[in-house]
């Protein structure tokens, strides 16, 4: 789904995320029930379904509520939790329109993502931004935006965190093309971008 989503195929990425809601393992377990409702909640954002986006959201958060995390699963869900989908939630309200509902959930998310995921944090603080950005709050958006490079110091910038960042660039331009802040924040991911 992740493929479908990056590649802008977005009514794909709404009905891979419903069949996986009728697999027999998400009828079993909630959390893979969740992860599939947060799925398709991207998609529906994508294509500016707001409710519903809302509406996969909300049986998102319903499904991971009754999740148990002591149950033995694969190890490439180990990646879902509270916090992911606190993280999806961002990406959904902020799609749809609601960028300070998205910058709160933005908050919550940076408040459990663990200190030694910096790729996880950097990727939500990256998200954290463009939600200030979409309020137009452009001096406060920089400099959040300006403490993932930080973030990433020593590591390599990940596709998917290279793709957010240029999203944050290409609306900082659109919206604030004159701001001095604008200007001295592209200079500094331009650096970054080459020094990566």
């Amino acid at each position: 789904m992740i493929v479908l989503r990056q590649s802008g195929e977005h009514t794909e990425t709404v009905d891979s995320g419903q069949a996986a809601q009728h697999t027999a393992i998400t009828r079993r377990d909630p959390l893979f029930a969740s992860l599939a409702h947060a799925r398709t909640a991207l998609g529906y954002s994508n294509l500016g379904d707001r409710q519903a986006a809302l509406r996969s959201l909300g049986y998102a958060h319903e499904a991971l509520d009754k999740a148990s995390f002591d149950e033995p699963r694969p190890s490439w869900v180990a990646f879902y939790g509270p916090a992911e989908l606190t993280g999806v939630a961002s990406i959904v309200h902020d799609r749809i329109g609601d960028p300070a509902e998205a910058e709160a959930a933005s908050h919550r998310a940076l408040a459990t993502i663990p200190k030694q995921f910096h790729r996880n944090r950097a990727m939500a603080t990256a998200q954290l931004a463009l939600t200030q950005l979409h309020q137009r709050d452009i001096d406060q958006a920089c400099a959040t935006a300006s403490t993932v490079f930080g973030l990433m110091a020593g590591h390599p910038i990940p596709g998917r965190l290279r793709s957010r960042l240029g999203d944050y660039y290409r609306d900082l331009i659109t919206l604030a093309p004159d701001a001095s802040v604008a200007r001295e924040w592209g200079d500094c991911y331009r650096s970054e971008w080459s020094r990566a």
